[in-house]
């Protein structure tokens, strides 16, 4: 190898082990740079905050709209990524199948109701037939019916609640049964967020969170860092 060319690796070799040092100072971030008060400015309607305590303990809360979420547990600081774990960890809300009877008052009537048997509005779902596309709606707290003058056999139907991205499996429905069709949500842990393996990068007094596709920022407030 010539000079100029042992000279040219040398300085490369010098460049990566700049970089790489440079990588692992990131990944060792001392919780003290990192530890604080983090909010999201996302207009007047959304409040959240994100509470990175020196113990390695968090609390996490968003309120939007209807929107209420939470969560708390312990953070570190991983390669230069801050990763969440929810402690203990949530337990999903689930619907499940609960009475079928005749005597509805449409040609099907579908209630969405808590274990204790309250009304739930807002339940979304949707209704399959044995012919043609299917059709979406919504329930109130009373419930739902459908029109007596549709003509096709309803045969199954998925419910959802899309401000928590929660979704039922696909429930048949045979009419033979009962008209009157029931469906419980028991909520668990509705509302708290499960952070495990979610990307959260580290920018200097600010966090960024990346969820559902989107880039969300966190600030660090000023009292709570230098």
């Amino acid at each position: 190898m010539t000079a100029p060319h042992r000279r040219a690796s040398s300085a490369l070799a010098a460049g990566l082990w700049l970089l790489a040092s440079a990588s692992s100072s990131a990944a060792a971030a001392p919780a003290d740079t990192v530890a604080g008060s983090y909010r999201l400015h996302d207009g007047p309607d959304v409040a959240s905050e994100l509470v990175l305590r020196p113990d390695g303990k968090f609390e996490y809360f968003l309120m939007a709209g209807a929107l209420d979420e939470q969560a708390r547990g312990s953070w570190r600081v991983d390669r230069g990524s801050l990763r969440l774990e929810t402690l203990p960890k949530p337990v999903a809300a689930v619907f499940s199948a609960g009475p079928q009877k005749p005597g509805g008052q449409g040609k099907l009537d579908v209630h969405a109701t808590s274990p204790a048997g309250n009304g739930i509005a807002l339940v979304h779902f949707t209704l399959g037939f044995d012919s043609g596309p299917p059709l979406t709606d919504y329930t109130q707290d009373y419930g739902w019916s459908l029109d007596p003058a549709e003509p096709r056999t309803p045969r199954w139907i998925e419910l959802s609640v899309p401000i928590y991205n929660l979704r039922s499996q696909r429930f048949a429905i045979d009419l033979a049964a009962g008209n009157d069709v029931t469906f419980i949500l028991t909520p668990n842990d509705l509302g708290t967020i499960d952070f495990t393996g979610m990307q959260i990068d580290i920018q200097p007094h600010r966090l960024i969170m990346h969820r559902d596709g989107a880039l969300v920022p966190f600030e660090q407030s000023l009292a709570s860092g230098e």
